[in-house]
């Protein structure tokens, strides 16, 4: 072989051995890291679990490109939990049996909805997974000393606190009507929005409960009235609250309405033929736009074929939170990736993520948006607190 063949030969190896070191062009080579997605993927609540979902999906093909996690390619099994507690505990126990036939399981991304969130930790609690909620924000969920639950979201009593501040200091309102849903979530944060009220020096008008999925109120709107209040507070979905919405507008009722984060998708404003306009939403996370770059929201629709929306951004953060646990721990063990997240401090696109001993963040945070014409459209365009 002549000299200077054998020299190129030599240089070519040592560059390709720096280029792989340095991840150059790395490929997971480990086999498959499965993290399910469970979030309602169909029915009324579709549009919020998609976005969760897509979320996740970046961030996992971001981790693959980078040669997954700790050579083990992330791949990301969405869970259809319709929105329904059953449905969720059936998802719950085929995690479980995958686990069990040898499936390689990182963690379970969800559930969407408090309600479906607690069914399913009956089984997850046992299972050695990691459960990081995007949106699931009743109180309990932490305080059950569950050791594999997460949250990338405020929890309920941050919401009410913040909403109540936001009533009784924005809007003024000292006397203020409370309706909410009859799911875990919609009575709980009621309970909790009650409470902030009253150490703000502001009064519940009246306390109403309905039916999630609920269509018509012509008895509520009429209770509403009868108390008279200075605003109305809405906690619950978006199934209910256009129209609740548009029942009052109709009815004459023009006092500052503010819903809870179960409204802030966009059946709020589609569903409310128009009345939408005025509403006050809280949510758990930032608008897309106001947080990620253009290279992220084209590599969002390169994956998706949509543009991010709503959750987008808790799915994204969330599977970021795992995956760099993963690599802090050095490991898949649940254990091990536990340990790590309790001692995680990370810069997320939905903040900075460091947890304390129950599951829940450090750095509580909750957005306030509202519905306003923007062109010749009704959207949501977050507010100063």
């Amino acid at each position: 072989m002549p000299h200077k063949l054998s020299r190129f030969i030599l240089l070519a190896v040592v560059v390709s051995l720096l280029l792989a070191a340095c991840g150059g062009s790395s490929e997971p080579t480990k086999g498959d890291l499965t993290v399910y997605v469970a979030a309602p993927l169909s029915g009324f609540q579709a549009n919020g679990g998609q976005t969760v979902l897509g979320g996740a999906r970046l961030a996992a093909e971001e981790f693959n490109r980078s040669g997954g996690l700790l050579g083990y390619k992330v791949v990301i099994v969405p869970l259809d939990d319709e929105s329904d507690s059953d449905v969720a505990v059936s998802l719950a126990n085929q995690v479980k049996a995958d686990i069990a036939a040898g499936k390689r399981v990182l963690g379970v991304i969800g559930h969407y909805n408090s309600g479906q969130t607690i069914a399913a930790m009956d089984i997850y609690k046992d299972l050695p997974i990691v459960i990081m909620t995007p949106t699931s924000s009743e109180m309990g969920l932490t305080q059950k000393g569950y050791t594999n639950f997460f949250r990338v979201n405020a929890n309920d009593a941050a919401q009410a606190k913040v909403d109540a501040a936001f009533l009784v200091n924005k809007l003024s309102a000292k006397n203020v009507a409370v309706v909410h849903n009859d799911d875990p979530y919609g009575i709980g944060l009621a309970k909790s929005l009650g409470d902030e009220l009253g150490k703000l020096g502001a009064k519940v008008a009246t306390n109403i409960q309905v039916k999630v999925e609920q269509s018509e109120y012509i008895t509520e709107v009429q209770q509403l009235k009868a108390a008279a209040p200075d605003a109305i507070f809405y906690a619950g979905y978006e199934v209910e609250t256009p129209y609740l919405r548009n029942a009052l507008v109709k009815a004459g009722v023009t006092v500052p309405f503010m819903a809870s984060d179960g409204a802030f998708l966009s059946a709020t404003i589609d569903e409310s033929d128009g009345t939408a306009k005025d509403i006050y939403v809280s949510s758990f996370a930032p608008a897309p736009s106001a947080v990620a770059d253009k290279t992220w929201i084209a590599a969002y629709q390169a994956v998706e074929n949509r543009n991010p929306e709503t959750y987008s951004i808790n799915g994204y953060s969330a599977m970021n939170a795992l995956g760099e646990a993963v690599k802090k721990a050095n490991s898949i063990e649940a254990k091990q990736v536990e340990n790590a997240l309790h001692s995680i401090d990370l810069k997320t696109l939905i903040g900075q993520i460091a947890y304390d001993a129950s599951g829940d963040l450090k750095d509580q945070r909750i957005y306030v948006f509202q519905v306003q014409k923007v062109g010749d459209e009704l959207a949501f365009v977050q507010v100063p607190q």
